[in-house]
């Protein structure tokens, strides 16, 4: 079985970690090896569920912190095992995220007293469907593990703090015709013809840009796949534009199903996925401490993250990780060494109160 040494360096770590396959699904060998390093820390209380790890301090602080990291990867794409050139270390989930998930390890076994009591999680399967996140699964099993007044999820942000998130909802936006042969194309309705409507729709379209918390966010709404035809001699009955909407969090997800409707009023609309977004809750205590603690500077998360699912629990939480996201998924996945000593250096500072942050 692997097996991680939490004594070594945290870049020495992160090779380790990404040396393990961890494809998601295929997490077994990771989670193990993850249970058993945390499980040697006699200062955690420990509780599997399925291949996500959770552990927890219990020292009766006045605040209670969740670090957060998933342990899975997209497919391998010949970039694994990890190699280090110079002070860029490449490999499948250096950027996204076992930078991240090593720091969090790190931590977990450098400090036993920090000044805030850590729930550490570790988890799975965040690269595919929502129906089989880890983390997902915790807040409708275990919601307890997730009580905390402020979480960091350690995905990639350039060792930086991007705030909340960005819903995002897709929908099928369909248009209805008359098959008829192309040779008599008059006695049919071109259902692809109907579709340009909704592209001019959405050219026309005029992004808002809220700010919420100090921080600027800016909506996006875009065709991302069209659809249609039946053979190349028949005038086609349907056709389906499918289309993103990346909605501010200051929207619900009602709000952002009622204003697409309203954007494609006249058409026949099929939302297919939703995910809400989540507000920055940079007024609470422990996230102001935070962002003090790493230099004051904060950018908004444009995409979607986990972030929105401590949210719902009513946890306010950051990205805060390194690794570009710009590399995530890429062939050539890869992180700047600096980074993942600078989230450690900074996160140990703010968890003893030591002031010896990381330099912005």
């Amino acid at each position: 079985m692997a097996a991680l040494d939490l004594t070594t360096d945290v870049v020495t770590l992160t090779e380790q970690l990404v040396n393990i396959p961890s494809v998601s699904h295929e997490e077994a060998e990771i989670a193990d090896a993850v249970e058993v390093a945390l499980r040697a820390l006699p200062h955690l209380e420990v509780t599997r569920r399925g291949h996500t790890l959770v552990a927890r301090t219990h020292l009766g602080r006045a605040e209670r912190v969740i670090i957060a990291g998933h342990l899975d990867t997209v497919p391998v794409n010949d970039n694994m095992p990890a190699r280090r050139e110079g002070d860029v270390l490449h490999g499948l989930g250096t950027c996204d995220m076992k930078g991240g998930d090593a720091v969090i390890l790190k931590l977990a076994a450098t400090l036993p007293e920090p000044n805030r009591d850590l729930t550490l999680v570790l988890y799975d399967a965040e690269e595919v469907a929502s129906i089989h996140n880890g983390l997902r699964k915790l807040t409708e099993t275990d919601p307890d593990l997730l009580a905390a007044d402020f979480a960091i999820l350690m995905e990639p942000s350039n060792a930086g703090v991007e705030a909340g998130c960005q819903g995002t909802l897709r929908v099928e936006v369909r248009t209805h015709g008359e098959r008829a042969h192309s040779a008599r194309s008059w006695r049919g309705v071109n259902a692809i013809h109907g579709a340009g409507e909704i592209l001019d729709r959405l050219r026309a379209y005029e992004a808002r840009r809220p700010v919420i918390d100090g921080l600027e966010y800016h909506e996006g709404l875009n065709a991302v796949a069209i659809s249609g035809g039946v053979a190349g001699n028949v005038v086609p009955d349907e056709c389906v534009v499918t289309v993103n909407f990346r909605f501010a969090p200051d929207r619900s997800e009602d709000d952002a199903v009622a204003f697409v409707r309203d954007f494609f009023d006249g058409f026949d609309l099929t939302v297919t996925d939703l995910a809400p977004g989540a507000l920055p809750g940079l007024e609470r205590p422990a996230a102001r401490a935070f962002v003090d603690a790493v230099g004051g500077t904060v950018n908004p998360k444009f995409g979607w993250t986990d972030v929105a699912r401590f949210s719902t629990l009513g946890v306010p939480a950051v990205n805060y990780g390194p690794g570009d996201p710009l590399y995530a998924h890429k062939q050539d996945e890869h992180v700047r060494v600096q980074e993942i000593v600078d989230c450690e250096t900074t996160l140990r500072a703010w968890l003893t109160g030591s002031g010896e942050v990381a330099p912005a």
